[in-house]
């Protein structure tokens, strides 16, 4: 089956209105922060971002499907002294739009800029929220367990009795962990932290993350020729990805140039692939270890 990339240029609100009821398996995406890139997309105000975001948080609802996951990279900012609320607002607000707030990831970014303020560290994550239709959904695991940690080989080396069980936990949060689960196990899920350096091969774009990012949750929450879509596209990094990973792939852009650029260089990217096949079948280890 051929993979396919439609592109739409415009305006979330507009363009994601031409798409079908329940037709997407997974939307990742960064839509611009409150405030920031105002050069490119005009900055929205943090007191009006929620109104802003809701009409297309909406549309996303309508088009995914009741087993498919949205899953919204975003950042609070710092508005005189302290940080703003508006993306508590906004997970409030999608609720009462109808979402489920599943679950939230944090992107650890190791190589971070030096913070520049005072009275506060350098900034070096961001949120990375997941919202869903219904309490079941699509995910596949398996495709993203990480290597054991060396902490299994003391500890399940010689069990202890209450290793050996589900016991109240000593600090009293609850119950502990049958640890004799995890023997002859060579692999363990991962935690909701991704570590992955702010790097990207795309620097046409102020914004653009790395292409670890979108590959994490695309292995997550999709399989082969699956739909996944990106309603702020930018440089069409979570395209790219979605490319190669052979999953069908939807990007909506409101800026012409970002547009053409990702029309222009699909091409060349889809023969591009298909003539190295080989090595990013072989590299692929090297991608999955990148995010634990």
């Amino acid at each position: 089956m051929k993979i396919t990339t439609d592109l739409y240029l415009g305006d979330s609100r507009k363009e994601l209105k031409k798409l079908l009821d329940n037709s997407v398996d997974l939307i990742v995406t960064s839509p611009p922060y409150a405030d920031q890139r105002k050069n490119t997309y005009g900055g929205i105000h943090p007191d009006k971002y929620v109104e802003w975001f809701l009409p297309i948080s909406e549309q996303l609802l309508r088009v995914l499907k009741p087993t498919g996951t949205f899953v919204l990279n975003i950042k609070e900012k710092v508005v005189e002294g302290e940080r703003s609320t508006y993306v508590m607002e906004l997970i409030i607000a999608m609720r009462k739009q109808g979402w489920l707030w599943t679950e939230e990831f944090i992107w650890h970014k190791k190589n971070s800029y030096p913070g520049k303020w005072p009275n506060r560290f350098r900034d070096s994550w961001e949120r990375l929220l997941q919202f869903n239709k219904n309490k079941h959904f699509n995910m596949y695991q398996e495709e993203v367990m990480v290597p054991m940690g060396d902490w299994a080989k003391t500890r399940l080396k010689k069990l202890s009795d209450t290793d050996k069980v589900r016991d109240n936990s000593k600090v009293g949060s609850g119950f502990g962990k049958n640890i004799s689960n995890w023997i002859d196990r060579d692999k363990a899920f991962p935690t909701n932290v991704l570590h992955l350096a702010t790097e990207c091969n795309n620097k046409n774009h102020s914004a653009a993350f790395p292409e670890e990012l979108p590959e994490w949750f695309i292995k997550l929450f999709t399989k082969e020729n699956d739909i996944v879509l990106d309603p702020f596209m930018g440089s069409g990094t979570t395209l790219f990805v979605s490319n190669r990973m052979k999953r069908n792939s939807i990007g909506v852009e409101i800026l012409p140039e970002y547009y053409k650029m990702v029309r222009d260089q699909l091409q060349p990217v889809e023969l591009y692939l298909l003539e190295h096949k080989e090595i990013y079948e072989k590299d692929e280890p090297k991608r999955r270890d990148a995010v634990r």
